[in-house]
């Protein structure tokens, strides 16, 4: 099956749902897969770095706009659209003109559920793909049951559903490494790893790190990540009471990101919505103790291998994150490797048979 995956939204600096489509690019050639990697102009060399076995096309223009408008309108009717069996769109959207047929990812329905966490023409536009997806795509594909099920409510009448969530790099994420142990010794470090908006639930762990540094003198919080949209909490750091004990690392690559993982003394991720959160997920392979937020996809990730708070809850945040900074040596390896074993269930190979099933029912529909 010849199958094109369009990797034109993936910018330069990739996370989120960059990596996941990044993870997804490097093993479908291996899964038997003729894949043809869908790039922007000029951005063919790291694709073709990250997956030599497929055939890399620059097609579409840079820029936001010129984009998504060049795929809405003229893409599904190119040469290589037409030369394809399926085509996938792994960011909400696909092309309006065109008779190949189309897989779409639904990452989350957080456009619809919680818009206050998105600038307010983004919200309207995604709101409008994800409609326009569900009742054209030939399959949808969640990264999650809990969006898949946030799908069916809102949309009762939609495409097939294949739920393929992400995985995790079990060799490259590790409780144990070599680099960490001959690692010179840092302060103990709550770290927190997302992109920098309000939706990360950044300024209630800020909020909660003011008790967290009361009881613990020495510990340090570490925020990795890139700017996002909004009001960035980090600018309110001069007025906060442990300032001094505040880290801003900004976007960690790839190589560094598993150590920075392994070394923490707590990963936490209080995000209010995610359609999967990967860094939990990452987190749990590498060992570290996770709090995160109830009632989300993060608590049906982590099952019973984290700790849990309500989103938005600083008071409840700090408690939690206190209860994790007290394990003991002991407590915190029986965390390890209930962790460990919790994120086993979730590999990459997985989610790329369950891509490879939406694209064989794609093709048949």
């Amino acid at each position: 099956m010849r199958v094109a995956l369009d990797a034109s939204a993936v910018p330069e600096r990739v996370a989120g749902a960059g990596r996941y489509v990044t993870e997804i690019a490097r093993r479908l050639p291996d899964a038997g897969t003729e894949l043809v990697l869908v790039t922007r102009r000029g951005d063919a060399a790291r694709w073709r770095e990250w997956s030599p076995h497929a055939d890399v096309v620059s097609l579409v223009p840079s820029g936001r706009v010129p984009r998504l408008v060049f795929e809405a309108w003229r893409l599904g009717r190119s040469t290589v659209a037409r030369g394809v069996t399926v085509w996938h769109g792994p960011h909400y959207t696909m092309p309006r003109h065109g008779t190949t047929p189309a897989v779409v990812t639904i990452h989350d329905l957080t456009y619809f559920t919680h818009p206050q966490f998105h600038e307010r023409a983004k919200a309207v536009f995604f709101r409008r793909a994800i409609s326009y997806a569900v009742s054209h795509a030939r399959v949808l594909i969640c990264v999650s049951d809990f969006t898949a099920n946030q799908l069916r409510e809102l949309f009762p009448q939609h495409a097939p559903i294949v739920v393929a969530p992400h995985g995790v790099d079990l060799e490259r994420f590790t409780p144990v490494h070599e680099r960490t142990a001959n690692a010179a010794p840092v302060a103990p470090y709550v770290l927190f790893l997302g992109t920098i908006e309000p939706r990360k639930g950044l300024s209630t762990l800020l909020g909660a790190f003011a008790e967290v540094a009361r009881a613990w003198p020495d510990v340090e919080l570490w925020i990795a990540g890139q700017a996002g949209w909004g009001r960035d909490p980090i600018e309110a750091l001069d007025r906060h009471a442990a300032r001094s004990r505040i880290r801003r690392l900004g976007f960690v690559n790839e190589v560094e990101l598993p150590d920075l993982l392994r070394r923490a003394r707590v990963v936490a991720y209080p995000s209010f919505a995610e359609g999967f959160g990967l860094p939990v997920l990452e987190a749990m392979a590498s060992g570290a103790p996770v709090v995160t937020s109830s009632g989300t996809v993060m608590a049906d990730v982590a099952g019973d291998a984290a700790i849990l708070c309500p989103p938005g809850d600083e008071d409840a945040l700090a408690r939690a994150l206190i209860s994790a900074l007290r394990l003991s040596d002991d407590e915190r390896r029986a965390v390890a490797i209930r962790a460990r074993a919790r994120s086993e269930r979730y590999t990459w190979a997985s989610s790329v048979e369950r891509h490879l099933a939406a694209y064989e029912l794609a093709s048949r529909s």
